[in-house]
């Protein structure tokens, strides 16, 4: 089976992505962990605005076209059982190992606690932590590490159904069926309201999946979406434009058929920016080489660290008076080499690590010039 390296890019990039993202969290105006003594209600609030509108649903859709090609070679058991390793582990070792110093951090950074970590400690099982600023303090989902529970959810309630019906890969794709995809997407988006993760609802997530799954890996999908590439395109960038605006100028607040409109403005931009990405990932990005091969090991442990690091940062540097573009480039070189050297030199050659931080693989001799893909 063709390995899809158009897929691997855009997870690599995507998990860049989100450490951007990350990182400018620290310096908008919306509730985080910790934050800087300054924010900026402007550029960088729209830059991580419009990350938001399609950051994580990429990477549920790819997973859901992953799930595919995973089932071509596993039975499912074994689909479970390596979901379980590379979702399970990396999730209960950042609940319990990685996690408790942010939410220290975040209670000291809101005035909520003061002593040392050692102290607070035994606190981290007092109640459960549901939001930023809340009262409790177990972060089950592992704050940011949400993402892998849930997709460790999504992949056990949909194997029953994967096992029995398989996505019709040879059925031609037409160009408006990829368009009349977006209505369950608006409705949900406009109507569903269940639990809501990085600005969509867990089921916004998981039509997604279920989209990535069984249409997304059509044979006819990559020809249908360099079609549409430019259309595409016109409606991402007046979207975003629509998107932006209607935010900052509070849309959804100033009746029900503007919040409907604005919700539905807001899942077509991120449909159609998820085709765009795709289109122009398969067009020029379907190739590797030995930076993909690294870069596809290292990106769950990338993902797992990033937000700690960037967390333990922004707390030390939070109130110096450096101003916000220093801060941000200091922030994101550092943080970005602390990940990596932890990486390099450390989790990539220690097995145990590798496990602990969802490692596809053993670890190759050196002589061997390929390097496992992690795929999720």
């Amino acid at each position: 089976m063709k390995r899809q390296f158009d897929l691997d890019w855009i997870r690599v990039l995507a998990t860049l992505a989100v450490f951007i993202y990350h990182c400018f969290m620290f310096f908008n105006p919306w509730a985080w962990l910790v934050k800087n003594n300054k924010t900026d209600p402007t550029y960088i609030t729209a830059v991580a605005l419009f990350m938001s509108s399609w950051l994580m649903p990429i990477f549920f859709t790819v997973s859901g076209m992953n799930s595919y090609y995973a089932l071509k070679k596993r039975s499912g058991n074994e689909y479970m059982m390596e979901r379980l390793a590379r979702l399970g582990v990396p999730l209960l070792f950042g609940v319990m190992i990685l996690t408790p110093p942010q939410v220290y951090m975040e209670r000291v950074s809101h005035g909520q606690f003061s002593g040392s970590f050692f102290t607070w400690f035994p606190q981290y099982f007092n109640g459960v932590y549901l939001d930023i600023g809340g009262t409790g303090n177990f972060a089950f989902v592992g704050l940011h590490l949400w993402y892998l529970l849930v997709l460790l959810i999504f992949s056990i309630i949909t194997l029953p159904l994967f096992l029995k019906k398989k996505p019709a890969i040879t059925k031609e794709l037409k160009s408006y069926q990829l368009y009349l995809m977006t209505i369950p997407l608006m409705i949900v988006s406009t109507f569903v309201d269940v639990v809501r993760l990085a600005g969509w609802d867990i089921t916004f997530y998981l039509i997604l999946f279920l989209f990535g799954y069984f249409i997304l890996t059509k044979e006819s999908f990559k020809k249908v979406i360099q079609k549409l590439l430019p259309i595409n395109l016109v409606i991402a960038v007046c979207t975003t434009i629509f998107f932006v605006y209607g935010f900052f100028s509070d849309m959804s607040s100033t009746g029900f058929i503007a919040a409907m409109v604005f919700a539905s403005i807001k899942a077509l931009n991120c449909w159609t920016l998820i085709l765009v990405i795709f289109a122009v990932a398969e067009k020029h990005l379907s190739f590797s080489n030995k930076w993909l091969s690294y870069s596809s090991q290292a990106s769950m442990p990338f993902y797992v660290l990033h937000q700690p690091v960037i967390v333990t940062l922004g707390f030390f540097i939070a109130d110096e008076t450096w101003s916000i573009p220093v801060k941000l480039i200091f922030l994101m070189v550092t943080a970005f080499c602390i990940i990596m050297l932890l990486y390099h030199f450390i989790i990539s050659k220690v097995a145990i690590l590798r496990i602990l931080f969802g490692i596809k693989g053993e670890k190759k001799p050196k002589s061997e010039p390929n390097v496992k893909i992690f795929s999720s």
